[in-house]
């Protein structure tokens, strides 16, 4: 009986390989030293059988089902031709060389991922309809255009449509990638997949579910997944030449010589073993660099593509920012109240207010006031999208929008609605603030750029890469962390779609971009750029599933220098597969000489892959001639 954990262990296609891969390099090890002396018959026959047995079958089912000539036909070759003269130990050590490079190659191929099945879970199953007066659950799938909905507080927007009674807030960041709520009320739009804040509306269908927006996002993942272009192995690339010229040159020599043992060493000498090796290998030395400064690297050859990225497009929100709002102005239109006063009397007023926007301004309160306490609100109301009221400290005090200010008999002064135009031109949300019935003054809020944003661009730009922005937050909010970034192309209002039509708009230019962002509304564009890399802390899981390459600490500074490194990594390759090429012709002009036997020649030109691999393993090291990044995985 096989026990259970070896079973576990077999189920792994990975350790499975990983234990045939070492059985062969005993039997090779014992051929060598014992000869037939350990076994019956030659222990490399267990190499040769191991190891050489899935090449010559991946090279049959290439050259007779799909035409396709690649590397493992010149091993295949080689391997029959060892074995035809008897020459075991030279066929098993070039079988097992090669499953070496494979495996290798394997290790680096991405994760099986879930984004789209996680997508599919974002998406509302229920919907309650209104009809003659009744209010039913119905599926998603069920609801028609101009059905009238309800949607309570806490609930997902079932499908696309248009307020029609009620007001509310709606976090959108799935759709837009917005940090703030949005207020909606009647003839406002709202989104599929968007969640309820607050007040319960009534909204109309424009969309059925299957058009809707999180169902045409799922949409566009799959394509864009689909769309993508994955490298070929630069071996399998030159696989038809190699071919060509190992058995015009294995001809020649066998023609010349008169000696086919002379042909079989060319065709050992010639298998690429050193040519498989020069990528993966790097590849692998790379990431691994990479790993030990918390950068997740998801695909195998993402950072052989971002060596070619020459533009770098990032979203907004949660990217170049924290995300978080945080209070950026204060004006206060009251010569008795000071603007701490108004600070705190804000924060007082939105104390118990489960608003996002209230509980920021709140906590930016006691960040900038540690010491001061903030006056607990005896009572306190909430007017869903508009704003909130409470009497404290003796005061009545209301926070919110100028409609709600309108309700209570208070009028903007026109200094009052020119500074809160100024603040929302520069891409900040307003809250207008009310003592005692007469306007108090304006507190305003908006993400904050990271500190490393402005650096990174710099770097960027030293590395001649051009850099742009796309974002669904207004054009105001936009221009402002272009600016303050060094960021020159600019595009707002962005929806995913947007997105992916701009990066499309790229790659058909034929420039190779990067895209970097966090939200689920970046995880198609994310999937369709030439490269997609993901903020890891801050980022949503889809968008982690969706990138090739992820920042797990959410450095923007560890940017430039990935870039430096993938561009070595593939200075290195090209120095691997230079070496390997010119050691392989040097080989052949010795085995046609004679001076190398099929087994010696297997010995030189494996020692040439070893060699390889002490190359590659530099990049571990590889620091970029600078300090490497900080962030380190603890």
């Amino acid at each position: 009986m096989i026990p259970a954990k070896m079973k576990a262990f077999l189920k792994n296609e990975t350790n499975l390989e990983l234990l045939l891969l070492v059985v062969s390099g005993v039997s090779l090890v014992a051929d060598f030293f014992c000869g037939e002396e350990a076994l019956p018959f030659p222990p490399a026959w267990i190499a040769v059988i191991l190891c050489g047995v899935p090449i010559l079958k991946e090279a049959c089912t290439g050259l007779f089902t799909r035409f396709d000539i690649k590397a493992d036909v010149l091993v295949s070759m080689a391997l029959i031709a060892s074995v035809a003269i008897d020459e075991i130990f030279a066929a098993g050590e070039v079988a097992f060389i090669m499953q070496i490079g494979a495996f290798l190659e394997q290790t680096t191929v991405a994760k099986a991922r879930a984004g789209i099945e996680k997508l599919v879970h974002l998406t509302p199953r229920f919907a309650r309809l209104l009809a003659n007066g009744q209010e039913k659950m119905i599926p998603a799938e069920e609801v028609e255009i101009g059905s009238l909905l309800r949607v309570l507080p806490g609930e997902t927007v079932p499908v696309d449509g248009v307020v029609v009674h009620g007001e509310t807030s709606i976090d959108q960041s799935v759709v837009t990638g917005e940090s703030i709520p949005v207020d909606k009320h009647s003839g406002d739009v709202v989104f599929s997949g968007t969640v309820n804040c607050f007040g319960s509306f009534d909204m109309q269908t424009t969309r059925r579910d299957a058009d809707s927006s999180i169902q045409r996002m799922i949409r566009l993942v799959r394509s864009a997944d689909a769309g993508k272009t994955r490298i070929v192995r630069l071996a399998d690339r030159w696989a038809t030449w190699i071919v060509v010229i190992a058995l015009g040159s294995a001809g020649v020599i066998w023609y010349a010589t008169g000696e086919v043992i002379r042909a079989v060493t060319v065709l050992v000498v010639f298998c690429p073993c050193a040519l498989v090796l020069a990528t993966p290998t790097a590849i692998m030395a790379a990431i691994g660099n990479a790993t030990r400064h918390g950068i997740l690297i998801r695909e195998g050859d993402a950072l052989e593509r971002l060596a070619a990225v020459r533009n770098v497009v990032f979203d907004k929100t949660g990217t170049l920012t924290s995300g978080e709002p945080r209070v950026s102005a204060l004006c206060s239109l009251l010569e008795e109240m000071p603007e701490q006063d108004l600070f705190l009397a804000a924060a007082s007023a939105e104390l118990r207010s489960e608003h996002p926007l209230g509980k920021a301004l709140v906590a930016s309160c006691r960040e900038r006031y540690p010491e001061e306490e903030i006056p607990e609100p005896e009572q306190f109301e909430m007017y869903p999208g508009r704003g909130v009221a409470a009497h404290a400290a003796g005061k009545r005090i209301l926070a919110g929008s100028p409609a709600l200010l309108r309700e209570n008999g208070i009028e903007l002064t026109g200094a009052a609605a020119r500074k809160a135009g100024d603040l929302t031109g520069s891409g900040a949300t307003v809250i207008y603030v009310a003592i005692n019935g007469k306007f108090g003054g304006l507190v305003a809020l908006s993400d904050t750029i990271r500190e490393q944003t402005a650096a990174t661009i710099e770097h960027l730009k030293q590395l001649q890469i051009r850099t742009a922005l796309l974002t669904g937050d207004n054009p105001g909010a936009a221009r402002t962390i272009a600016e303050r970034s060094g960021i020159e192309e600019v595009h707002a209002g962005c929806l995913p779609e947007t997105k992916l039509e701009i990066i499309g708009e790229y790659q058909h230019s034929g420039i190779p971009v990067c895209m970097i962002g966090d939200g689920i509304n970046d995880a198609p564009a994310l999937k369709k750029a030439h490269v997609g890399i993901a903020m890891g802390g801050i980022g949503s899981d889809i968008a982690v599933d969706a990138a090739d390459i992820v920042l797990v600490n959410d450095d923007l500074r560890q940017l430039p220098w990935l870039l430096r490194l993938a561009r070595r990594m593939m200075v290195t390759i090209k120095v691997n597969l230079t070496f390997s090429m010119l050691l392989n012709f040097v080989a052949i002009l010795l085995a046609g000489a004679g001076i190398l036997n099929p087994v010696v020649g297997a010995l030189v030109h494996n020692a040439g892959s070893v060699l390889v691999i002490v190359n590659s393993a530099l990049l571990l090291t590889w620091r970029g001639g600078c300090r490497s990044p900080r962030t380190r995985l603890k």
